[in-house]
């Protein structure tokens, strides 16, 4: 399956998943590790672990902040 990656604000990716492919490889193809990111379809989030079922995705990353 082809999948169209967006990375918010970064670019977007064609990446190739297998029919048990899930959101987190998806994430990994473009370099990335689902702990630092949500994916989204049609704007909702969907867990890591969910078999890909769509052919576009957004990938937000999260942003980590701490006291300066």
């Amino acid at each position: 399956m082809h999948v169209t990656v967006e990375v918010v604000g970064e670019g977007v990716e064609e990446v190739s998943v297998g029919a048990d492919g899930t959101y987190a490889d998806l994430v990994r193809a473009v370099d990335l590790s689902p702990h630092e990111v949500s994916v989204l379809v049609d704007g909702s989030p969907v867990p890591e672990d969910q078999p890909v079922e769509a052919d576009r995705v957004k990938v937000l990353r999260l942003i980590k902040g701490g006291a300066a």
